[in-house]
């Protein structure tokens, strides 16, 4: 009997281990050290109560030499050390070596695959259809169910505002693939709950959902979204897909807090999501609430929750929050997302669990209202009874003027939150003067604001606007600037010594060389040091958007 006992608990350990694996690569050694990947991340974490310093090194499999990873946070509620490798290959293998204390701690784990092999195709005929299409076929992890127009012909669902939906999965393993999504009475693809592992790209959507508008004055529309994600679904892949112009519009802060169309909505989504390369836009009059976003924001789980990763998007028209990213934001990565005319650029109030990772991002223009210019926040912060207390990273961020974001974090608490390399061209606060239960660390940032909170920066630069020239900093910083030099000042024209009054004189870029070095998120800097901002000098520029990874074209763009 034992050994029949043992025999059903080892079957049931490798079918638990096995499922693990068909929802999300997964790694793990027997000294509670495991790892979570998605297709150029990995999210490590390390059950121990000891106290120390955790160094992080990998490896591709077949090289010999390590690299050095960013350390591991220590949570002190779960005596838990997390933290993410960014910068990796799809469908590669890495070693990760884990130091704490002098003890190693080794395990293997590879890449998710982002070429996703094929079993079932369901063809849709050319033209327009007026029925939603539902698919409750679901494909496997060896062969997943594509759905796609015939090969030479465009398919469009167009339920003309009589269905709620143009597509409901209710299946896993599914690819919706160029297909073009109109005029649903709510949501464009609605994924039912718990529904795990469908990839939805190089589709459009366009005119979904109610009216919208502020809801105190009784509008229903709030969150009808282009993709709707139910309450438990996971590991989805949404990515280079074109939303935009809604049926109804977000009201602006003038009529309350907005209410309206969402791109993108996840509903306590169990993780490992990717969401990248989308581009999405529309008109100021048919904006969206948030962009991406979801609940619920005071948890332990959240939109987009944990082991998940947001980049290479560009998004505009957003009387909100461009990018909601708040709940665990457990191993969350948002970077090189190119963010405009928006109130908050990205929002991550709360960050329960950590860390969450934002970095490399373009902060261009944001407004309060339709008629008040004065701009929001480029990241939205703020914790709430035991919800906050996660570690926020925030590194080689640029914000854009002019008519950028007005401060760098909102007015709200600010726990447990690291800086360094960034551009915070705002004219108000860096943060918040309210002291938070877990203190920060804000260093090596440009800010050329009035009030920098409680932040002190050793290294920092305290700048001009005038002095940085924001608006070229879009890109590449110039090698050299010009700055006010006040009073009279000897000067030499010619063969004349003359005193001017408050010259124009040329200085070297502030921000060229002044950053610090961050084990594997600036490896690869030109120059003495790496450069304050998103961009690198000497370096290839970061491309955003459908066209990002190469020039390809859906069926509904060429049909």
């Amino acid at each position: 009997m034992n050994t029949f006992i043992r025999n059903i608990n080892l079957l049931l350990l490798i079918l638990l281990f096995t499922i693990t694996n068909i929802s999300k690569s997964y790694s793990a050694d027997e000294n509670n050290f495991c790892a979570v990947s998605t297709y150029e991340c990995i999210g490590l974490y390390f059950k121990s109560p000891d106290l120390g310093r955790c160094n992080v090194q990998f490896r591709h499999n077949g090289t010999s030499a390590w690299r050095d990873g960013y350390p591991l946070v220590h949570d002190p509620r779960d005596n838990e050390y997390r933290g993410s490798i960014v910068g990796l290959k799809p469908n590669t293998a890495y070693s990760i070596k884990i130091n704490l204390n002098n003890k190693n701690h080794e395990l293997i784990c590879k890449t998710k695959n982002d070429s996703f092999p094929i079993g079932k195709i369901t063809y849709l005929e050319n033209g327009p259809h007026s029925k939603p299409l539902v698919i409750t076929e679901s494909g496997s992890p060896q062969g997943y169910h594509l759905i796609t127009p015939a090969e030479g012909s465009k398919a469009t669902i167009d339920v003309r505002n009589a269905e709620d939906y143009t597509c409901v999965i209710d299946a896993d393993y599914v690819i919706l693939r160029g297909i073009e999504f109109n005029n649903a009475a709510i949501h464009g693809v609605l994924i039912k709950s718990k529904r795990h592992d469908n990839v939805i790209e190089d589709c459009h959507f366009t005119f979904w959902g109610r009216i919208g508008g502020p809801q105190t004055y009784g509008n229903k529309g709030n969150t009808d979204s282009a993709i709707y994600a139910e309450r438990g679904s996971g590991n989805l892949t949404i990515q280079r897909n074109l939303i935009e112009n809604p049926r109804g519009g977000s009201n602006d802060w003038d009529t309350g807090h907005p209410a309206g169309p969402q791109a993108v909505t996840l509903i306590n989504s169990s993780g490992g999501n990717v969401i990248r390369y989308n581009e999405i836009r529309s008109t100021e009059d048919h904006g969206f609430n948030d962009a991406i976003g979801g609940g619920s924001n005071f948890s332990f789980e959240g939109s987009p929750n944990r082991d998940s990763d947001i980049y290479g998007n560009i998004i505009a028209n957003v009387w909100d929050d461009a990018i909601e990213s708040e709940g665990a934001n457990m191993n969350v990565r948002i970077w090189n997302n190119y963010i405009e005319k928006t109130f908050q650029h990205i929002a991550t109030a709360c960050t329960s669990k950590g860390p969450l990772y934002i970095f490399r991002n373009i902060f261009g223009e944001s407004r309060h209202t339709h008629r008040d210019p004065l701009g929001g926040s480029m990241i939205k912060v703020g914790q709430r009874d035991e919800f906050g207390g996660g570690r926020k990273f925030v590194f080689h961020n640029t914000a854009i003027q002019p008519k950028g974001a007005f401060h760098v974090f909102s007015g709200h608490v600010n726990p447990n939150t690291v800086t360094r390399n960034n551009i915070f061209d705002c004219p108000g606060r860096l943060t918040s003067s309210r002291q938070a239960d877990i203190p920060c660390d804000f260093d090596y940032d440009l800010f050329t604001g009035m009030d920098r909170g409680i932040a002190q920066e050793r290294h920092g630069i305290r700048g001009n606007p005038s002095f940085i020239k924001s608006y070229a900093l879009e890109f590449y910083p110039s090698s050299t600037t010009t700055q006010i030099k006040w009073g009279k000042v000897p000067m030499q024209q010619g063969d004349k010594s003359v005193n001017l009054t408050d010259p124009v004189i040329t200085v070297p870029n502030p921000v060229v060389d002044s950053g610090v070095n961050l084990p594997n998120f600036n490896d690869d800097y030109a120059g003495k040091a790496p450069d304050l901002g998103a961009f690198e000098s000497g370096r290839p520029p970061i491309r955003f958007g459908r066209r990002a990874t190469g020039n390809f074209w859906a069926p509904w763009e060429l049909h």
